[in-house]
């Protein structure tokens, strides 16, 4: 090594850790555990600021920039900043607790989630008399939710809160302090803002669900400062709550805190036991302040629970996943609430051992009565379900989009689980060109793409790799044998082991609507209902007699004596019930024929059948849903035809399509179609 060498070398030294390696806290982390452990929870933090808070005036309003209006750090940070130096009303002893929740969704106007998100919002059992909650906005006791979505269509965002103050029970009216919350936001922040709230009462604690949309009075986008979402906004509700009830007694205080002894979700007296926790094992001995015993009983509890331990007696430690169990067994607890309330609404006793708990991730498939949903997370879009299964137990699904909700109602009999795929059209074109032994032979799928007056692509040798990159996908999942190169051996149930394959790797919860009438209308329904393919289908049941599957059961034994006395199905010398051949789609004929005859005098037109193969090209009129299931009218000058329904042709109403039909299903063609036309 050179000298040069030598006088370049430079000391880099680590971090300096402690004992075990071990992080070592500074001073000022040191001072905040103490005072945290003394219960005083003034902040210790000192920031700078521009200039004081000016009440009455633009509260956040920064200086513009380059003559483009908006904020350097968003709408009211001068009032956080304010705030930061003075302290927190809010976290002083004697302020009413209010606990605020907030998210900013981003392409609030896509897919139509804001408007499920404000229909769930709404949903009924929300009002203080068990009814539908109602929307209001600053002035007007009813909003018009569609125009507020209209005018937020466009936005780059949308801002949602829940409100809810802790002791909201002893509150006069919730909506005018959600006004009066609103007014002293648009101050803070310096512009109007379009917002529309509803009440919330149908939990233990009422709170108040807010919606502002993401552009402020100059119709820019609206900037919120991060730390006034955070602190400002529960600051102003805490102020506005304790105008009205007067500043928060020690008794009540210490009511609040002794409740939360036992609870079985994450407490404050939790959230204080991991301040303490930050320096290590939690040192218990000795006289600490007013809130001492009631820590060492929320202590005792966690032990319990699994979650807290004693290293020496006095000193304690809890378990990493302290808070995140809790927050969970929290949640749990919200959903059995809500099951429990679902299964008394339909005068049944709520059996909670037969309750059972499917996470977004589940693979199991649920069939059953949608008896109630809610949002997962109340600012999120995620819809939990509570469905009475046809296996005599309570079902909680999580994780359900909905989108997929928008028109299912509360009553229909579903399947929830895995998003179900169907035969892929690369799959159909397998089997087809399959040989009469089941092998495909690229070469001859080669052969045949050459020869098709128009290649998807463009290229046949790139359609053809497609396939042979499916079937490689599916030897791995063992569906299909591979010969040699350019051979596979397929199954003579590809079709179905391959659309199990594409179903088991589905990642979103699906919603299949079995059928959208009560068990009563499916009865005497002269279509093909759910029952009817319960009672001829010869695989095994999963119906247990027992809860819904009782309801089941016996709904199954009247159709069955329905169907004999229409001549439909009839009792054998043993007493056993026989169905006529082809049941289900003499059901389905008679249904679409009744249907077809009654729309066709109500519209002025023909209505006829389509046959195998045959072609329909028409404008797609409308969705009608029967009980045999849901179609797609198809109408041009001449007729009508009612075809099954297809979720590729969701968006299409209105529009002309073509379809041919095959098998009993229509293959629609949706792409550009040549020829001549005006």
């Amino acid at each position: 090594m050179s000298s040069d060498d030598d006088s370049r070398f430079q000391v880099r030294p680590g971090r300096i850790r402690g004992k075990g390696g071990g992080k070592t806290r500074s001073f000022l982390s040191r001072m905040r555990a103490t005072v945290r452990r003394s219960g005083t929870s003034r902040s210790l933090r000192n920031h700078a600021t521009s200039g004081p808070y000016a009440p009455g005036g633009s509260g956040g309003t920064a200086p513009r920039r380059g003559g483009r209006s908006g904020v350097r750090k968003g709408r009211g940070a001068a009032f956080a900043r304010a705030r930061h130096i003075a302290g927190w009303q809010h976290a002083k002893s004697g302020r009413r607790r209010v606990i605020v929740k907030s998210r900013m969704i981003r392409g609030p106007g896509r897919d139509g989630r804001a408007r499920a998100h404000l229909n769930y919002i709404q949903r009924d059992g929300t009002s203080r008399e068990g009814q539908r909650g109602q929307l209001y906005g600053p002035e007007a006791d009813r909003a018009d939710g569609d125009a507020f979505l209209e005018r937020g269509h466009d936005d780059r965002h949308q801002f949602r809160f829940i409100v809810s103050p802790e002791d909201a029970e002893q509150m006069q009216d919730l909506s005018a302090f959600t006004r009066d919350l609103m007014t002293q936001m648009e101050t803070d922040l310096g512009t109007k803002l379009d917002w529309v709230a509803v009440n919330h009462f149908n939990t233990g604690h009422p709170h108040v669900h807010i919606v502002i949309n993401g552009r402020d009075d100059q119709r820019e986008d609206l900037v919120i400062n991060g730390d006034y979402i955070t602190q400002g906004v529960r600051e102003r509700a805490t102020e506005l709550v304790t105008l009205e009830l007067g500043p928060e007694t020690v008794l009540e205080q210490r009511r609040k805190l002794e409740n939360m002894v036992g609870q079985d979700r994450f407490t404050r007296i939790d959230r204080q036991l991991l301040a303490l926790a930050e320096d290590g094992p939690i040192d218990m001995r000795g006289e600490q302040g007013s809130d001492h015993v009631l820590r060492q009983r929320r202590l005792a509890k966690l032990e319990r629970m699994g979650l807290a331990s004693q290293t020496e007696p006095g000193v304690w430690t809890l378990a990493p996943e302290t808070e995140k169990t809790l927050r969970e067994l929290g949640e749990r607890g919200d959903i059995i609430r809500a099951m429990n309330r679902a299964m008394r609404e339909q005068g049944r006793a709520p059996d909670p051992g037969l309750f059972v708990f499917h996470g977004p991730a589940s693979r199991d498939t649920v069939e059953g009565r949608i008896l109630d949903r809610h949002l997962s997370d109340e600012l999120g879009e995620q819809i939990g379900l509570v469905i009475d299964g046809v296996d005599g137990r309570t079902h909680h699904v999580a994780g359900i989009d909905p989108v997929s909700l928008e028109e299912v109602r509360n009553g229909s009999i579903v399947a929830v689980g895995p998003e179900v795929a169907g035969p892929r059209p690369a799959d159909r074109e397998i089997v087809s060109v399959a040989s009469r032994d089941g092998v495909y032979r690229a070469d001859a799928h080669l052969a045949h793409a050459r020869s098709m007056p128009r290649i998807p692509g463009g290229d046949a040798n790139t359609y053809v790799a497609s396939h042979v990159r499916r079937l490689e996908a599916l030897r791995r999942a063992g569906v299909v044998e591979r010969i040699e190169d350019g051979r596979w051996q397929i199954p003579g149930d590809y079709l179905e082991r391959a659309a199990a394959y594409d179903t088991s790797r589905a990642k979103q919860m699906s919603v299949r609507v079995l059928s959208s009438l009560d068990l009563e209308a499916q009865i005497t329904a002269d279509g093909a209902t759910w029952l009817d393919r319960g009672l001829v289908s010869r695989g095994r049941s999963n119906v247990v007699d027992a809860g819904f599957g009782h309801e089941v059961t016996e709904a199954r034994k009247q159709r069955q004596d329905m169907l004999i006395e229409r001549a439909d199905a009839w009792r054998d010398r043993e007493g056993h019930v026989r169905y006529r051949k082809g049941l289900l789609a003499t059901l389905e004929q008679r249904e679409l024929d009744r249907v077809g005859q009654e729309l066709g005098a109500s519209r002025g037109t023909s209505y006829r059948t389509m046959s195998d193969g045959e072609k329909m090209r028409g404008t797609l009129k409308e969705k009608v849903r029967l009980a045999s299931g849901t179609y797609a009218l198809v109408e041009n000058a001449q007729e009508f035809v009612l075809v099954p329904w297809k979720p590729v042709i969701d968006n299409r109403i209105g529009q002309e399509i073509t379809g041919v039909m095959r098998g009993g299903a229509m293959d629609w063609q949706l792409g550009r179609q040549r020829g001549l036309g005006l």
